[in-house]
């Protein structure tokens, strides 16, 4: 027997939290330091309102009330760093506690490789940490809903509850064909915990565009093409989160390797104990169906998405590899445990050999910055002001390169910053990888209305105050594109990097 398989029994309980913590440092260390983190749609503010006004489908629901809450008794910053880290931890324990048997080198190679792996990276890199909350849950709800009662799904769903409705959908995708027969009480509790973002998603009148489909289709992130970088956890539609270097021969070839022999662990497993591990495999059928279509059969899903904005979320087919990543986490233990006692520990660094880029903040693409002093400047006058009416943020785009931050591309700060109702552009520009920019629609509606009376040319204070909105902010260097179309509009802040008019 292998040395870590006759560690003590509390040291083998807090291991796999120890390799999640060890590959969250390690992969986060630019972004530990002072600041924020702040990439596409990884926004955090620092004392974020409680209850933010916002429209359009309610994505943000109820993860940005969870982060406000925490925020008011811990620094911002703590709180980000605190969930970031924890989606590591949570991943790595989750993979771990789903081995069967007693092999503690293979429970902790499915938590290496759950916590480390080209879905969680390209997932990171575009922001999208509360979809990872999930995603870090989604081994527990396996568990859950297979050995134990409902409250223990209950607790093992929370995860995925704060994070949102992605989250939910990927895990609801995993829980249902593994639970069997209690798959309706697996449902319920679901819809329950859904609630919170259900609710306002179907009373909305937000609309999603049907184009949408091909714009966030998977996409080959390297030389094996859309499904060899589907089979690999790959395939993100921005190229932005792709992994330095993943786009490598080499990269590519071994991570199909490594994918081919967890697959194959996999099935050997699941012949043993085909009641319990046969719903994981049809999860992950799902899930690579679901990104294939939306590479390979588009029309099918464009017609869906414009019968019913609900099916709106297969858009993304990728996010739903999910289940696929957890499959090969547990294959790849089954195979570790085949192995020869001197072997077995070498298999502990094959996730970090694999994609040894994704160390320190993918090569500097995740580090920490500083708001400049106009955003709480501004935030405090526009808090304290009883006047009604929304806040209009400029220039007409959601995403934004600020200098301070990097150049890095990062959803509009303002969206989150402020107590009363924000308007922005949610219509998202999304780069075909052929030249071609596709902008998708707006989905709220009383953006579009606002964005319609941006695209004229004449003057804009009697417009927007018709539509309820009281304030606007613009950010620099853009005030000469709007300032003269705001006559009677008074300038109450001039800052840096900020200016704040009052209509």
């Amino acid at each position: 027997m292998n040395r870590l398989d006759r560690v003590r029994p509390w040291a083998a309980r807090l291991a796999p939290a120890l390799v999640g913590l060890v590959l969250g440092v390690l992969a986060l260390w630019p972004a530990l330091g002072p600041g924020f983190v702040l990439r596409y749609d990884m926004v955090f503010v620092p004392d974020p309102p409680i209850s933010p006004e916002s429209g359009g489908f309610p994505r943000a629901v109820p993860s940005d009330l969870v982060v406000a809450l925490l925020s008011s008794v811990l620094p911002g910053q703590l709180v980000q760093k605190a969930i970031l880290l924890g989606i590591f931890v949570l991943a790595a324990t989750g993979a771990a506690a789903l081995v069967p048997g007693e092999r503690r080198v293979a429970r902790l190679v499915a938590a290496a490789f759950y916590a480390w792996n080209v879905y969680l990276a390209q997932r990171l890199l575009l922001g999208q940490w509360a979809l990872l909350l999930g995603y870090a849950g989604l081994p527990w709800a396996v568990r859950a809903v297979t050995r134990e009662g409902i409250w223990r799904t209950v607790l093992a769903l929370l995860p995925a509850a704060i994070g949102g409705f992605q989250a939910m959908l990927v895990s609801v995708m995993a829980i249902v064909p593994v639970a069997g027969r209690r798959a309706p009480r697996a449902l319920l509790v679901a819809a329950v915990l859904s609630l919170p973002w259900l609710v306002p998603a179907l009373g909305s009148a937000a609309v999603t565009d049907p184009a949408g489909v091909r714009a966030f289709a998977p996409r080959a992130d390297g030389p094996l093409g859309t499904l060899g970088s589907l089979l690999t956890l790959g395939g993100v539609w921005n190229s932005e989160a792709a992994v330095p270097g993943q786009e490598t021969w080499w990269s590519a070839l071994v991570r199909l390797a490594v994918a081919a022999v967890a697959v194959t662990g996999y099935a050997l497993l699941a012949g043993r104990r085909p009641a319990y591990w046969g719903g994981l495999a049809v999860a992950s059928a799902a899930g690579l169906a679901v990104g294939c279509a939306g590479a390979f059969l588009p029309g099918v899903l464009e017609a869906m998405v414009g019968l019913w904005p609900g099916f709106g979320p297969l858009r993304d087919g990728q996010l739903y590899l999910a289940p696929f990543a957890l499959l090969q986490a547990v294959g790849l233990a089954a195979v570790t445990a085949r192995l020869s006692p001197a072997v077995r520990p070498g298999m502990l660094v094959l996730p970090l050999l694999v994609l040894p880029t994704f160390a320190m903040g993918a090569f500097g693409r995740l580090v920490a910055a500083d708001y400049p002093p106009d955003w709480s400047r501004v935030r405090s006058i526009v808090d304290a002001d009883p006047a009604p009416g929304a806040l209009l943020t400029l220039p007409w785009g959601g995403y934004r390169a600020f200098g301070w931050n990097g150049g890095r591309v990062v959803l509009d700060p303002a969206v989150k910053l402020f107590q009363r109702r924000v308007v922005w552009n949610d219509g998202l520009p999304v780069g075909l990888g052929d030249g071609r920019t596709l902008t998708l629609a707006t989905e709220d509606p009383l953006a579009r209305r606002v964005g319609a009376v941006l695209a004229g040319s004449g003057p804009l204070t009697g417009s927007l105050a018709a539509e309820g909105i009281s304030h606007v902010l613009i950010q620099r260097p853009n005030e000469n594109l709007f300032r003269s179309r705001l006559p009677g509009a008074r300038l109450i802040f001039a800052g840096q990097d900020l200016l704040l008019f009052h209509l």
